[in-house]
């Protein structure tokens, strides 16, 4: 989608969070992936890769065609091309992209994946897009899979459960900028219905107040 006054597309200049939080969140999830056993043979599905944020990071150290990206807003993948990755890595590496907006993996097929990776995209997502996740973890995850996602869990005093059936937060339909709370009982309970389960994982650092979820089948 692009902006009628300029031709441009909408959120051009977005890189995905806080620019001076743009390299630490993306490091922080090569060592979160790190944690769980990623090594160049591990096939990655990044939910929601935007710019490469957390991409650049990742593919150089997997096989060629292991890395695959989820983002409908096409011009941040190609920034994230252009910008973050030299045209010999991405040559080299061929990293995968499709650009649906239902977090379906079946365009990578017949590629099982055994990380999948969601940064700051639960903190926007609705319930029923998370169900959409999990199912394709389900759906597209070895048997040994896990998934890893940030979130803002909801707390007492402010960041009420979100009930909303829609994304919320700059995206490729809109401008407007936004952040939304899951509680983790919520999350147990939609990974349990999948015959998966999480937890939240206490031993990586925090950045932007989304903690990481670890997600595993049972």
């Amino acid at each position: 989608m692009t902006d009628p006054t300029n031709d441009k597309p909408i959120n051009a200049a977005f890189l995905g969070g806080p620019p001076q939080d743009f390299d630490r969140a993306g490091r922080e999830q090569l060592a979160a992936l790190l944690d769980y056993g990623l090594v160049p043979t591990s096939t990655v599905c990044d939910f929601g890769c935007g710019c490469l944020r957390g991409g650049k990071w990742i593919i150089p150290l997997i096989d060629a065609g292991n890395y695959c990206g989820l983002e409908p807003m096409e011009h941040m993948v190609e920034k994230g091309i252009a910008e973050f990755l030299t045209p010999e890595m991405n040559a080299l590496k061929h990293p995968r992209f499709d650009h649906n907006d239902r977090f379906d993996c079946s365009a990578f097929a017949p590629t099982r994946f055994t990380h999948f990776i969601a940064r700051s995209i639960w903190s926007h997502a609705s319930k029923r897009q998370i169900g959409q996740m999990l199912d394709s973890v389900v759906a597209h995850g070895t048997d040994d899979c896990v998934f890893l996602a940030s979130w803002r869990p909801t707390r007492l005093l402010a960041g009420r459960d979100y009930w909303g059936d829609e994304w919320v937060g700059k995206s490729h339909e809109s401008a407007e900028g936004g952040l939304i709370y899951h509680s983790l009982k919520w999350i147990r309970r939609a990974c349990a219905e999948r015959g998966l389960r999480a937890q939240r994982m206490r031993h990586r650092v925090v950045v932007n107040d989304q903690p990481w979820c670890l997600i595993r089948r049972r």
